[in-house]
């Protein structure tokens, strides 16, 4: 698949502020799955500074700083994209992975203990439950395991919109039967890493339905799996994650994937009489598949 991408984020404030350095983590990946052609980042008003870096979990991101005060923020990019990998499950999963729980050789498991711990530093009983029942109904089948979670969150929980915001707590979206894209993934991640599968979450472009009027980045996991590597599964809708999902980055932490990430600082002390601090973003988004 090949796609052109135009993606642009206005960020607008009630009153002058000061931004702090922002990162932006807007860049597509290149690697076996995917490969960027072509790409262009434009920031208004222009930063002082600009500094491409690449991050812990090998993410492309660009560094801004800026030394005026501003009403708005605009960060526009436009990509070339294409997409290689259309079949999910074209592997060859080591032997010894195949059962859960997976007995890890100790130079992997010391690799991947950032990707087992829990969101929220200990596993919430429900979601044990979970996890537990899967495990029991796919006799501990590691890849039957992951279908049957993907395919259960996508039939139980359901989507709704929430532009900003923390995931939630993997137990409230289980328990609410509904969430974001980025708490269906959470929840996702965290029954994976109560059965000792390693998962990182991941933000990027996902297809859909191409006439769709509202659209926006996506969110959805990978698991390591021995002999497969990263590979990825979204629940928001059901899916093994092939050739229509493009990746910008991914880490063990959500907040570690966020696009945009920076403070903003107004430009006089707050006084009690004065209006809150206050931004609204819009976001435009067009995906463009080329045959």
């Amino acid at each position: 698949m090949l796609y052109k991408i135009h993606h642009k984020t206005i960020y607008n404030y009630n009153q002058p502020v000061l931004l702090q350095p922002h990162t932006l983590r807007l860049r597509p990946r290149s690697n076996g799955w995917q490969q960027l052609l072509n790409f262009s980042l434009k920031v208004d008003p222009e930063p002082m500074g600009m500094s491409p870096v690449i991050d812990v979990d090998g993410n492309g991101l660009t560094q801004l700083w800026f030394n005026e005060p501003m009403e708005s923020l605009n960060i526009t990019i436009d990509a070339q994209v294409e997409t290689y990998i259309n079949n999910p499950f074209q592997y060859v999963l080591e032997p010894w992975a195949a059962h859960l729980p997976i007995d890890y050789p100790r130079s992997l498991f010391i690799q991947l203990q950032p990707y087992l711990y829990p969101y929220n530093g200990s596993f919430h009983p429900i979601i044990i439950e979970l996890a537990q029942q899967i495990l029991h109904q796919v006799e501990g089948n590691c890849l039957q395991f992951l279908s049957r979670l993907n395919e259960q969150i996508y039939q139980n929980c359901q989507q709704i919109f929430r532009e900003t915001g923390n995931p939630w707590q993997p137990s409230i979206t289980w328990q609410r039967q509904q969430g974001s894209c980025r708490d269906s993934t959470v929840l996702f991640m965290e029954v994976c890493r109560v059965v000792g599968l390693a998962t990182r979450f991941v933000s990027g472009y996902q297809e859909g339905d191409r006439h769709q009027e509202q659209r926006d980045l996506h969110a959805w996991a990978d698991v390591y799996l021995p002999g497969g590597g990263w590979r990825g599964y979204d629940p928001t809708h059901g899916l093994a994650v092939a050739d229509q999902h493009i990746t910008l980055a991914a880490s063990s932490l959500p907040q570690n994937a966020a696009p945009v990430a920076g403070q903003i600082t107004p430009i006089k002390p707050i006084l009690t009489t004065d209006k809150p601090l206050e931004s609204k973003m819009e976001v435009h988004l067009l995906i463009d598949r080329k045959s």
